[in-house]
């Protein structure tokens, strides 16, 4: 049935009774409407039915949820109409106007209705009002003039609420659009800047490095890229939590914009890695004075607000590539490179991008890669340095030395991997097996009847986790091995970075039982007052002072001081790589308590440790005279050489033995 037809008249309650009702003329004028109008109010009812019924008989699909929005509205606006009708001021309509439009509303923001569907259902429930007005006028008498008038009434309404209903589907198309124009330009800026830091991100850098390139090639100004990785960062998410290291990214972000030139462009290219791009350079504007500009900028602490207000300093490797490149992926793959080659030189720094700095790194990568499956390969194996009492000469234990056999390369010198273990992390899980690996031989040794003691390096990376205690329970409870034959040798610097957190863990590991030293003393800048809370069994003087007797003799100073210091606080100390007669003549004049050193051995494999320690205890030894500078070898065990048949053939780098 179309909308503008009619059907059946409304069938209902029984109509109003009119005043001389077919008794005389009909009824007009207000109350003949107000018979009218009192006749919608007792139908209402009925012509909710009524318009529900013509719905469905159109044939349309009709929703739960939109149809009870559309009877809320047809039953209101029935019982507004009907009293406007029934001589009540228009006011009375208003409230179900308001009700109509926050329906119409509604059913725009949901897209629940579309606009010709809620005109056609109006105009169906006008048709339902006119069939109802025209047959109550039947009923009633109700003269012509005041049916008229009150259809017209109705035709208003309806129009009245057309009008609502379009507005308020065009408010909602309005703020759709402006919600969708907005929504483009989030989605613009997103795919363009880094959402944590609000910086561009690798795709806009990516194009503003093509436009600089092309304008410096037609200018013929030069232009670079800085590459800056924050040093460390892991260690911030790992100890303070993610959030803290989103709020130092963006501190670090606002630091960067606030030293470059407004010519200049920063990105954040991902995780903790940013870029500066920089054309027209000057003397004045140097990317090397902009690389120091970058890391002074960087160097002043950041205050985060993580659980509580802490205080940070981190410090970032920035590699630098001048000069035209054929793509902005070129300029900032060479600028990628001098930032690694200043990470491995040390951190802290700047590295200007040569060229054959492309293969270094290539190669020191794939090393990386390679060592990442060392462990699961077996290709890690410990070598053993001798340690002795340099009173008596007698071997008193061994210190294990972590060694790499790569498949292709060879033996891999510590140097070269230990410092990426310690940067990729895998020094925890390696310092886990170096700790039973050790244990277990020493432990083997012991049953073989040579009773001998292992010091094992453990790494800032292996204090810092809670696993630490546990690893080296476990390694002395599998190995059987009692506690006071394992040494646990820290760094003096490692032992300083957190003196508070590092007592606390040092404590635990002394209930076990497990003496405790200091590696490397005198280069960590600690105090007395630090030394005497540490719980340390010896001080193991860096090989630097031993070879620092060479060349002057401040030197012979400060072994005398450093020597005192631990007689003082009653702790052993310890002289690493001893190599020359005299070395050893002075350190028994000033009583240093042991010692190790190529003068004596060099890193050996198991079986040349049982075999040294066998031929040791074979020989008579005696003590040397204090104050004996005569440098005679009958002090030391005849099995010093390395050339020996049971000794292991290792590099002589700094950290292949002491």
């Amino acid at each position: 049935m179309d909308v503008n037809g009619t059907s059946s008249q409304v069938r209902g309650r029984p109509q109003p009774e009119a005043a001389g009702s077919g008794q005389g003329a009909p009824v007009g004028g207000p109350e003949g409407m107000r018979l009218l109008g009192e006749s919608l109010l007792a139908q209402s009812e009925e012509i909710l039915r009524e318009t529900v019924a013509r719905t469905v008989e159109s044939g349309e699909i009709v929703d739960a949820l939109v149809q009870s929005s559309f009877e809320k509205i047809c039953v209101g606006s029935t019982l507004a109409v009907a009293r406007w009708i029934a001589g009540e001021d228009l006011e009375v309509t208003n409230d179900a106007a308001r009700e109509a439009s926050k329906i119409f509303g509604e059913l725009a923001a949901h897209r629940a209705a579309s606009l010709n569907e809620v005109t056609r259902r109006s105009l169906w429930w006008r048709n339902v009002m006119k069939d109802a007005l025209k047959a109550s006028a039947s009923e009633l008498g109700v003269a012509d003039d005041a049916l008229a008038e009150a259809q017209s009434m109705v035709q208003l309404s309806i129009e009245f609420s057309i009008l609502r209903m379009c507005e308020s589907f065009e408010q909602e198309r309005r703020r759709v659009d402006e919600e969708l124009s907005r929504r483009e330009e989030e989605l613009a800026f997103l795919a363009t800047h880094d959402p944590l830091t609000g910086l561009p991100n690798r795709t806009l850098i990516l194009d503003r490095v093509e436009q600089m390139l092309a304008r410096a090639a037609r200018n013929q100004t030069p232009v670079a890229a800085l590459f800056i990785d924050v040093d460390n960062f892991k260690n911030i998410n790992d100890t303070l939590g993610h959030a803290a290291g989103d709020e130092l990214l963006r501190a670090v972000a606002a630091r960067l914009e606030g030293v470059v030139r407004n010519a200049d462009a920063v990105g954040r290219l991902g995780g903790d890695e940013f870029v500066v791009i920089a054309e027209e350079l000057t003397l004045s504007a140097a990317p090397e004075l902009v690389a120091e500009r970058l890391l002074e900028a960087l160097g002043h602490s950041f205050e985060l607000h993580a659980e509580t207000t802490v205080r940070v300093t981190v410090t970032a490797s920035i590699g630098i590539a001048v000069g035209l490149r054929t793509s902005a992926d070129e300029l900032l793959r060479d600028a990628d490179i001098a930032m690694y080659r200043a990470k491995w030189d040390g951190k802290n720094r700047y590295a200007v991008f040569e060229s054959g700095m492309e293969d270094t790194v290539r190669d020191r990568m794939e090393l990386d890669m390679d060592l990442r499956d060392a462990l699961e390969r077996e290709q890690f194996f410990l070598v053993y340095q001798p340690t002795f009492a340099l009173s008596d000469m007698a071997p008193t234990g061994v210190e294990a030395l972590i060694r790499w056999r790569h498949p292709e390369r060879g033996v891999v010198p510590p140097d070269a991997f230990i410092p990426l273990l310690e940067e990729t992390g895998l020094i925890v899980e390696v310092g886990r097996w170096v700790l039973r690996e050790a244990c277990r031989q020493t432990a083997a040794w012991r049953q073989a009847g040579h009773p001998i003691d292992v010091a094992v390096n453990v790494s800032a990376r292996q204090l810092d986790t809670d696993e630490l205690l546990e690893d080296i329970k476990g390694a002395l409870r599998d190995a059987a091995l009692g506690a006071e034959a394992l040494t646990i040798e820290i760094t003096e610097t490692t032992l300083m970075r957190d003196v508070e957190r590092t007592v606390e863990r040092l404590e635990q590991i002394k209930r076990l039982g497990v003496r405790i030293a200091i590696d490397d003393f005198g280069t960590g800048y600690s105090s007395l007052a630090h030394l005497q809370r540490f719980p340390v069994d010896a001080l193991k003087i860096d090989r630097s002072f031993i070879s620092g007797l060479r060349h002057n003799r401040e030197g012979e100073t400060l072994i005398r001081t450093l020597v005192q210091l631990g007689k003082a606080l009653s702790i052993e100390t310890f002289a690493e790589g001893i190599e020359r007669e005299h070395e050893l003549a002075l350190l028994k004049d000033e009583d240093c308590d042991n010692g190790q050193g190529y003068l004596f051995a060099r890193p050996l494999d198991p079986a040349g440790i049982e075999g040294f320690f066998a031929e040791a205890a074979s020989q008579p030894r005696r003590r040397s005279p204090a104050g004996s500078n005569s440098g005679s070898r009958a002090s030391t065990p005849a099995t010093h050489s390395p050339n020996t048949s049971t000794s292991t053939s290792v590099p002589t780098s700094s950290s292949a033995g002491r």
